[in-house]
């Protein structure tokens, strides 16, 4: 098996496995300027992989979202809401009654899903005042 040259590394080879796995030839180029610090940290980051890579694979991951978000954000906002509206009912004095708790939690559980979807979807969560 011949190897070839490794775009990314300079004097590296790459296995034939490795090339012939694209799905499509990467013809578009992002780019930034860095600092002598800035590029020593990442490099150091990449490890064996090449800084080229690395970033792509940096990118990604900062570009999808894992299910343990929806999940978070969800559970947060349920309990944003039960607190919410705890606070309100006895800021006006009202105790809050077991029945009245139940419906609170069930509200909020119906609701969590949809509106971290709707957060997520709009790109943003409203920010804290």
């Amino acid at each position: 098996m011949a190897h070839h040259f490794h775009p990314d590394r300079p004097g590296d080879l790459m296995e034939p496995h490795a090339r012939a796995t694209r799905a499509a030839p990467r013809c578009r180029c992002l780019s930034t300027k860095l600092t002598e610090d800035e590029y020593a940290t990442f490099t150091a980051l990449a490890g064996t992989q090449s800084l080229s890579e690395w970033t792509r694979q940096v990118l990604f991951q900062a570009t999808t979202r894992h299910p343990i978000e929806n999940v978070l954000l969800a559970e947060i906002l349920a309990l944003r809401t039960i607190v919410l509206n705890l606070q309100f009912a006895m800021a006006h004095g009202e105790a809050p009654t077991a029945d009245a708790m139940t419906r609170l939690i069930e509200r909020a559980d119906e609701e969590k899903i949809r509106r971290a979807r709707e957060r997520f979807a709009a790109g943003s969560t409203r920010s804290v005042r």
